[in-house]
């Protein structure tokens, strides 16, 4: 559907189950994530929007200038555009009080670590899977009451882990619980990462 100001699939859950915001990877869909989102929570309502900007068709969440150098100024507005995209969302499905936990793969995940850092009134909770610091110098926010899983690859050409461990640094710097699941691999998503991320959200 798309009468909110994101194109995005939406599948209802029940009641006592976190909402999971999926959110691709470049080139990808909504629909990219579902089966990952069956495994993490599978009662959870599910909102999947579209990486509302083009790379040669590809769809994505902010232009990058090269790979692996992003736009801080287009990261910074389109982190804003999927703050206020879930705000919407919010109204309009009835989920005021309800868990979000963002579920992203390489640029989502990248785009909700930026929600994260910079707009934790719209997001507390992420599953980042190959994910980098998506902006140099995040403000100095509270994140006392943000939770983060980050599973990356010890291998990953596209998410280095020096670039992955500065986002786990900046996020633990301003008070996120931040739990990191490593594996030998690359840029992907694993079973066992997959495993203990459900774990992770069913812990709390």
């Amino acid at each position: 559907m798309s009468e909110l100001s994101l194109t995005h699939d939406h599948v209802d859950g029940d009641a006592d189950a976190p909402v999971l915001v999926l959110l691709h990877g470049t080139g990808g869909s909504p629909a990219d994530l579902r089966g990952v989102a069956d495994e993490l929570s599978p009662r959870s309502p599910v909102l999947a929007p579209a990486g509302p900007v083009s790379e040669g068709g590809a769809a994505r969440w902010f232009r990058r200038l090269a790979e692996g150098v992003f736009d801080t100024e287009d990261v910074v507005a389109r982190t804003h555009q999927l703050a206020d995209f879930l705000a919407e969302a919010t109204d309009a499905y009835g989920w005021h009080g309800r868990r979000l936990v963002a579920v992203g793969f390489s640029n989502g995940a990248n785009i909700a670590a930026a929600l994260t850092l910079l707009r934790p009134d719209a997001l507390r909770e992420a599953v980042l899977f190959a994910s980098m610091l998506p902006v140099p110098e995040p403000p100095e926010l509270d994140l006392s009451g943000s939770r983060v899983f980050l599973g990356n690859g010890e291998a990953d050409p596209m998410a280095p882990t020096a670039a992955a461990n500065a986002l786990v640094s900046a996020l633990r710097a301003r008070g996120a619980d931040v739990t990191e699941q490593w594996h030998p691999g690359g840029h992907q998503i694993t079973s066992p990462g997959v495993r203990a991320a459900a774990e992770w959200i069913s812990r709390r």
